[in-house]
């Protein structure tokens, strides 16, 4: 699945020149030129990362990062022309993964975006061993607690990105517009569907709730729940 990348940037020529590169590199991506209406585009669609400037129309990056920290682990990282210490040491205390100062190479950035989704997805895969499951993206298999789950190809997309981020809560239209990108036709209650199945498959090798209906809001996966 293509993994969305967020662009905030007010020089809009460098923010589709990164865009330009990203989509180069395999990603998605959506810019935004102003700080005002990031979160609230955040919680609505949940990018993969954001690439977030830190001198901003609107609300600044510093302020926007602390703010998203407070709902959500997506990994930011900053873009700045400030170098002084101070101001990159206080971006990673408000929880930023990473720090790329201007002016920059459209490719570092890339390399840095790779880098740290990689870091993510490694952190994942620590929090997700303690329920033993292991994803196989190259044969589509998951195995829990050593057992291999039979899945169909959108039960093993939709367990992928739900585990992908443990907590995160995805509305039923994120999770169709994620497990389907060509854009179908799908309804909220095909995912219910698919959701039913996928818990009565885990419930054959595990005893706890993997999966968790949050009321009015969609699903989340969360082991530490169980």
């Amino acid at each position: 699945m293509e993994q969305t990348i967020l662009i905030v940037e007010d020089a809009r020529e460098l923010a589709q020149l990164l865009s330009d590169y990203l989509r180069q590199a395999g990603f998605g991506s959506h810019q935004l030129y102003s700080g005002d209406g990031v979160i609230d585009w955040v919680k609505n669609n949940q990018p993969d990362l954001i690439l977030l400037d830190l001198m901003l129309p609107g609300r600044g990056g510093l302020e926007i990062c602390a703010e998203l920290r407070q709902f959500s682990t997506v990994p930011v990282i900053m873009l700045t022309a400030r170098v002084e210490e101070q101001d990159r040491l206080r971006g990673l205390e408000l929880g930023a993964d990473d720090y790329v100062c201007k002016p920059f190479s459209p490719r570092e950035v890339v390399a840095r975006v790779k880098a740290v989704l990689r870091r993510s997805s490694q952190r994942t895969l620590a929090e997700n061993t303690k329920v033993g499951i292991q994803f196989d993206a190259d044969k589509l298999q998951v195995r829990l607690n050593g057992n291999l789950l039979n899945l169909t190809v959108v039960e093993y997309h939709l367990l992928a990105l739900l585990a992908g981020q443990p907590g995160r809560i995805y509305s039923r239209g994120q999770l169709i517009d994620k497990i389907y990108p060509d854009q179908r036709v799908v309804s909220d209650r095909t995912i219910d569907s698919h959701i039913k199945k996928l818990r009565k498959k885990i419930s054959e090798v595990y005893s706890g709730e993997l999966i968790h209906s949050v009321y009015s809001a969609g699903y989340k996966f969360d082991a530490t729940e169980s």
